[in-house]
């Protein structure tokens, strides 16, 4: 059997799932794989996502295409979608394996049986002694699924784009929800809420401040939630604090935090420290109170709006933003109205909307009163024009005003693709060096950048 030397990884969908992409890439290169190109890899992974029917359908389309360009390729499929749906995929043509979120921290032993183990490169993958309640495996598609809620640790703290030209590393640090929103599927294939302990968070900061890296993105599944699952319990804001207190890292960037996390000792410590990127995104789901209680959401829309407040109040020039789902089942045109209204009195700077999918297993799907596909789409796009136009009079916002901003990759003789503080895309004026942290006057803005040039620091 030919020994395998080279590898492609295609993610699918949220930060955590780039993540686990980045931790299997460490399984591989550890074991001396290089990394190749989607036609012509011999061991392709998709890593993938199962949280709408369209993400499972980019799936679909990913191994016909993979299958079809790459006809020799060994492609293995892992991920949400292979935790929840395994026999679906391994019956597709070209599938050799279909391992589950279970089972990701094996996936080079399952590939990779004839090389030898990883050297120590920082990552506990592959160290657990975690034992599936069941294997179903074929001599044609072997399948590896095992019960998720079998699982009490995070294994590993993966960290994104730590190559080429990428600058913002994103570093998972918590994995799993205790929630249990009735239209959401992810903690049924991403198991209970775990977190990475606060020594090895520090030393993976610490090893990315060393090679570089000015600025890092902390994230989760549900990331309010880190250390409750400790002994004694901790909270978020003491691994804020502690990153701050610990690290030379010059920014911190927060992704998702859920309302019922945004604590006002959370906010004051976001607020006082020029080392925390300016930016909150804040889950909402709905403003209506009757529908975010069928969807078991833990707050009302009165709490979300006060949360929101204390945020733009303690952090004036802040990126606030929000996922909105519309058409959830039973949704009145009453129900969207509040949730339009909220929105618009809320002084948010963008929205991620999303139309409502029925997700097999969860209890949404089995309600009775779904809402047509085409209210709903009209009920998207309201959202989005709204959210536009909020996001247009915030940056317009800046013309005249000096930002911080990140340099994203090396630029042309023109300009320099960057990133502000409080989350706003930039076009800086000129070449710059990737990773750069500059102070830039804003001088407009255009096709949804602001337009910059860089401000000499004084001699």
């Amino acid at each position: 059997m030919k020994v395998v030397s080279s590898f492609y990884i295609e993610n699918f969908g949220c930060r955590a799932t780039q993540a686990d992409g980045a931790a299997i890439e460490r399984q591989f290169e550890g074991r001396g794989l290089a990394r190749g190109l989607a036609q012509t890899a011999e061991l392709v992974v998709l890593n993938t996502c199962t949280v709408t029917a369209a993400a499972d359908q980019d799936a679909r389309a990913a191994i016909r295409r993979i299958h079809r360009q790459n006809p020799s390729a060994k492609i293995l499929v892992t991920g949400c979608y292979a935790q929840r749906a395994p026999e679906e995929i391994a019956a597709m043509p070209g599938v050799t394996w279909v391992v589950g979120n279970s089972h990701k921290a094996k996936i080079a032993e399952i590939a990779l049986p004839d090389l030898i183990p990883a050297n120590s490169v920082g990552s506990d993958f592959g160290q657990s002694s975690f034992v599936p309640l069941h294997q179903l495996e074929n001599a044609e598609n072997p399948i590896h699924v095992g019960d998720i809620f079998a699982h009490t640790e995070l294994l590993a703290a993966p960290v994104f784009g730590a190559g080429s030209d990428r600058t913002r590393p994103n570093l998972k640090v918590q994995d799993g929800c205790d929630n249990r929103c009735s239209f959401c599927v992810i903690p049924s294939v991403r198991g209970q809420s775990r977190s990475l302990r606060l020594d090895q968070v520090i030393r993976e900061v610490e090893n990315l401040v060393a090679g570089g890296f000015r600025e890092i993105v902390i994230s989760g599944i549900n990331l309010g939630r880190w250390g409750r699952d400790f002994t004694p319990q901790q909270r978020f804001e003491d691994l804020v604090r502690a990153i701050l207190e610990r690290t030379n890292l010059q920014k911190l960037r927060i992704s998702s935090v859920e309302p019922m996390d945004w604590s006002d000792e959370l906010i004051a410590l976001l607020a006082s420290s020029t080392r925390v990127a300016r930016h909150a995104h804040v889950p909402l789901q709905s403003g209506s109170d009757t529908v975010l209680r069928r969807m078991h959401r833990k707050y009302r829309p009165w709490h979300y709006r006060e949360k929101i407040e204390k945020i733009r109040a303690a952090m004036p020039t802040a990126s606030i933003g929000a996922d909105v789902m519309v058409g959830f089942p039973g949704e009145t045109d009453a129900e969207f109205e509040e949730t339009r209204r909220l929105i618009e009195e809320l002084p948010f700077t963008y929205l991620h909307v999303f139309t409502y999918s029925a997700r097999p297993g969860t209890p949404a799907a089995e309600m009775a009163t779904q809402v047509p596909v085409r209210i709903a789409r009209d009920r998207n796009a309201i959202l989005r024009e709204s959210a536009a136009a909020k996001k247009l009079a915030f940056m317009r916002s800046f013309t005249g005003k000096s930002v911080e901003a990140i340099t994203l990759s090396t630029g042309n003789e023109f300009f320099t693709e960057a990133l502000t503080s409080n989350y706003l895309k930039l076009r800086l004026t000129g070449r710059h060096e990737a990773n750069q942290w500059l102070q830039v006057q804003v001088e407009g803005v255009e096709d949804g950048s602001l337009l910059g040039s860089h401000e000499p620091v004084a001699a």
